[in-house]
């Protein structure tokens, strides 16, 4: 007979039970704005009723839905697949850390702000934020890779695009000025995924998650032309590529023991490998116009890499090199990457190295290693000291020209923010 304790826990692991307290903090205090800033790296915990108001009612109870088990957890339930939010990977602002577990968790148990986008605004206001960009939560996968792993293809891609609607017609139509529109990505063809990208552009889209290695999810790699007719949507329409750290469904963990504690301290390194693998694929050599953003990745790895890459300029003869471009692997390197910071004193220090112009900067809301609600002040512990043109440009300045914002309008909500004038 299989012992009830042994039962119970595996269910709790599974998500299906509930598990100690939860709780939110008292309402924190208003930042004092110092500097605008645009986030271009946080997260949605999709709501429950995403799709069921963005799908034909013909899908009927096969439309992805939460549901409520016997014990009280919220699960998503996707075909016969069952999801429970958990909360140190879906939603930690506003809880004591005491309760930052994997324990499944309410929605009535997270900050609003992590599902609605009119709380996500005050949350916003708070931290003295002006513009975010929001990736999918991990249930849904970084660069959506849930669509794909529906087996009935028809409801996959209904569903797909119902995310995309409610992305720009509920949560960036609450605010155009604040929220940046990023739609997810159709991995089973890539024709029709550029057909997307090219109609969604015309709505007000302004980037697509997609995964920084594809290989990893089932799909034929960078080194082919299978992606091209995507890459070239994105070219033509200006559509910002942004590659999340995660987004391939794997981080690196070193040995079968590794934690999550060793692969959170190298995160950076997952952006190390891609962002080598993208420009040997000749990604942005075939598509010299792309504009390609790592997300969560840090910035202080970058010099090495950069070093690397020159250093294989002077190997270029070796056996086996594969390297015969007019431009050289540390050029393109260079011309085609953006990075986000989150804290990263030693590349702030070495900004010139990296190019200020390629620095941006990410809240991560709602996740552990967000700065909300000090991001007014972790932010100025980095970059006050740099000087007026580094500092704005760091902090909103390079975000706009990739996204295509406008200055005046990010620094006029961030005076209006200053005043205490907004939401």
């Amino acid at each position: 007979m299989t012992d009830r304790t042994s039962v119970e826990e595996s269910l709790r692991e599974g998500g299906l039970l509930r598990d100690g307290p939860h709780s939110l903090l008292p309402e924190p205090r208003f930042s004092p704005v110092q500097v605008p800033i645009a986030s271009v790296d946080d997260h949605f915990v999709e709501p429950r009723n995403l799709f069921l108001n963005h799908m034909s009612k013909r899908f009927g109870d096969r439309i992805p839905r939460v549901i409520e088990n016997e014990d009280g957890v919220e699960l998503w339930q996707f075909e016969d697949v069952l999801e429970p939010n958990r909360t140190m990977v879906v939603s930690v602002v506003g809880r004591p850390r005491n309760e930052w577990t994997l324990a499944p968790v309410r929605f009535d148990e997270m900050r609003p702000g992590s599902y609605d986008p009119k709380a996500r605004l005050s949350d916003m206001d708070l931290a003295g934020v002006s513009v975010s960009m929001c990736f999918p939560s991990s249930i849904f996968g970084f660069a959506g890779q849930r669509f794909f792993r529906i087996r009935d293809r028809e409801l996959g891609f209904a569903a797909f695009r119902a995310y995309n609607d409610w992305v720009i017609d509920e949560w960036v139509a609450t605010d155009p000025r604040r929220f940046i529109a990023q739609q997810v990505m159709w991995f089973p063809d890539p024709n029709v995924a550029a057909e997307e990208i090219r109609a969604n552009a015309t709505r007000g889209f302004r980037s697509v998650a997609f995964s920084e290695n594809p290989e990893a999810l089932g799909f034929p790699s960078l080194y082919t032309d299978h992606w091209d007719p995507f890459f070239r949507a994105c070219s033509e329409t200006g559509t910002v590529i942004d590659l999340h750290v995660g987004s391939s469904s794997k981080v690196s963990r070193p040995s079968s023991e590794s934690g999550s504690d060793v692969s959170l301290a190298l995160f950076p390194v997952n952006a190390m490998l891609a962002s080598v693998d993208w420009v040997y694929a000749r990604v942005p050599v075939r598509f010299p116009d792309l504009k390609i953003v790592f997300s969560e990745s840090g910035i202080s790895w970058v010099p090495t890499i950069q070093e690397r890459l020159r250093r294989n300029v002077r190997m270029s003869e070796v056996e086996g090199s594969t390297w015969r471009e007019a431009e050289g692997p540390d050029e393109v390197f260079k011309r085609a990457f953006w990075f986000t910071s989150i804290e990263d004193p030693s590349g702030i220090d070495n900004r010139h190295l990296i190019g200020v112009d390629r620095i941006m900067l990410e809240v991560d809301y709602p996740h552990a290693d967000s700065s909300w609600p000090d991001t007014q002040e972790i932010v100025a512990g980095e970059i006050a000291h740099l000087p007026d043109e580094d500092r704005e440009r760091i902090a909103y300045k390079n975000a706009c020209g990739v996204y295509g914002l406008s200055i005046e309008s990010v620094e006029q909500v961030s005076s209006q923010l200053a005043v205490g004038s907004l939401t």
